[in-house]
């Protein structure tokens, strides 16, 4: 009995050991498994990838500054590493120089359509983003909602076109005010009424209306809204007796509105240092008062052009018109643009997947809070609906002053007044909008919906002959009907005819 007690104990004793060495061998297990586990998150996790971002700046935005926090959330947002390299505005032969030399960013945006961007797309430099449009729902929706389907090449889109002023225009005629009201002149509703307030205001220090150059390569648009008031139709060409496009400048209402600028050129009504001047240069004849009047855009420039002027004039008052009606009515001012900004994917971007969810990411509704208002508690805090923003900590990271954009929210892939953006601290606030509201009215349309390939070509080419030709109409150098008969043949000796015979390929498939 004793001898089989002694048998039990053994057999109970091995059976609780063998216990505790399955259950050491359990948590053993476990922990290896745990380890291997933390192993395996540790190398799935994923490095933030590094993405280089090339891009225009904008005159009114604020250097990038260092250790850039906004920069330092979107890295955290997306798990990437940005570097951000911003050229001039306007100084896209910068980033036309570093395609030329191999020193390719992730981003890139540009000015379209240009030779150079024509010539990425040829040789498959930049990447369609068809691909990756599923996960890009504000890209497709703004594709939609604009209108800008015809922006693709060949059905694919090569990047975000970004075509500022589409549906909506902030330019304006602009004037001083406070000079007419002196005067008693009521604002000029027609070109007679223009003629007779210009006449009225210009004297030997000033002149009645001033403009600037155009941009290199582009032609002179800023008298455009004279040839609309006589009845040019388009903003872009003009139709003949049997349906076929022509130039402009071969619609009868160009000669009529020549002959009306040549009349302000003759009693000293224009600048005639227009075709010299760029636009700082423009606004700052009108601030010292050697302008009365000038074409230029408002919105979020309204309060700056009036304190501008106030700085020299206390009592000065910005005022703008609509564009002055023809003999018939007729009149317009801003032109349905062709282009814009191309934010784009080039082949240097090894993710370019994480390339394509930064653009929308920039584009997104998210994106925009973040470069207009910042860091919600560090930027700026909410009562309600009421925003009141922290300039002080703004200005650290390169936010411009009075509630206004981070660098990256200014001429990349989007404008404030394409955003509908004004701070709340704006000071004319509705005046801005006003202007916005008012200049929309008057909108011009585009015989041909998109440039083609000869007018990218050809257009800087042309576009030289035409303004210098314009210059000398106005100017009186040339006689009116054979300084036109001479532009209409070199024009179309010099690559017109090409572009004439593709754009009236394009207007007549846009019919079918």
């Amino acid at each position: 009995m004793r001898k089989r007690k002694q048998i039990i104990s053994t057999v109970v004793f091995i059976s609780i050991l063998t216990l505790l060495l399955a259950a050491c061998g359990s948590d053993k297990d476990k922990e290896n498994q745990a380890a291997q586990n933390g192993e395996k998150q540790a190398a799935n996790k994923e490095e933030p990838y590094e993405l280089t971002y090339l891009t225009t700046g904008d005159q009114a935005a604020k250097p990038l500054q260092p250790n850039d926090r906004i920069i330092a959330e979107i890295n955290k947002r997306l798990n990437i590493k940005l570097t951000v390299k911003i050229v001039p505005e306007g100084s896209i032969d910068k980033i036309n120089a570093a395609f030329a030399s191999g020193d390719l960013p992730d981003v890139v945006s540009t000015y379209f359509p240009k030779n150079a961007v024509s010539q990425w797309i040829d040789e498959g430099i930049i990447i369609p983003l068809n691909d990756y449009l599923d996960d890009m729902p504000t890209f497709k929706k703004d594709i939609e909602e604009l209108g800008l389907q015809w922006t693709a090449v060949d059905g694919k889109y090569n990047g975000y076109p970004f075509v500022s002023g589409i549906n909506k225009s902030n330019y304006a005629v602009q004037y001083r005010g406070d000079w007419l009201e002196k005067l008693g002149i009521s604002p000029p509703e027609t070109l007679d009424d223009f003629y007779h307030a210009l006449k009225a205001v210009a004297n030997k220090d000033t002149y009645g209306f001033t403009t600037n150059k155009p941009n290199a390569g582009d032609q002179f648009g800023a008298f455009n809204f004279v040839f609309f008031a006589y009845g040019l139709p388009y903003g872009d060409y003009a139709l003949d007796g049997n349906d076929n496009v022509i130039p402009i400048f071969e619609h009868p209402a160009f000669k009529q509105g020549i002959e009306y600028l040549r009349k302000l050129w003759d009693e000293k009504l224009i600048d005639p240092e227009f075709m010299a001047i760029d636009r700082p240069t423009k606004e700052q004849k009108f601030f010292q008062g050697k302008a009365a009047f000038m074409d230029g855009p408002l919105f979020r420039h309204l309060n700056r052009i009036e304190t501008g002027v106030q700085k020299v004039d206390p009592a000065a008052k910005l005022a703008w018109i609509a564009p002055p009606a023809g003999p018939d009515g007729k009149r317009g001012m801003p032109q349905k643009p062709k282009g814009g900004i191309l934010t784009s994917v080039t082949t240097a971007a090894k993710n370019p997947q994480k390339a394509a969810e930064f653009i929308e990411f920039l584009l997104s509704r998210e994106g925009k809070d973040l470069l207009e208002l910042g860091i919600e508690g560090l930027h700026y805090t909410k009562d309600g609906d009421t925003i009141h923003y922290k300039e002080d900590e703004r200005a650290k990271d390169g936010f411009a002053e009075n509630g206004w954009a981070h660098p990256l929210a200014w001429g990349n892939v989007t404008w404030p007044i394409d955003d509908d953006y004004l701070p709340q601290t704006e000071p004319q606030r509705e005046r801005a909008v006003q202007s916005v509201e008012e200049a929309s009215q008057y909108f011009v349309p585009n015989l041909v919906e998109r440039r083609t390939a000869e007018e990218i070509e050809l257009g800087s080419t042309v576009n030289d002959i035409y303004n210098q030709y314009f210059l000398n109409l106005v100017n009186g150098k040339l006689d009116i009907d054979k300084g036109i008969a001479e532009l209409s043949g070199k024009w179309r000796q010099q690559g017109g005819d090409k572009i004439l015979k593709a754009v009236n390929e394009a207007y007549k498939n846009s019919k079918k």
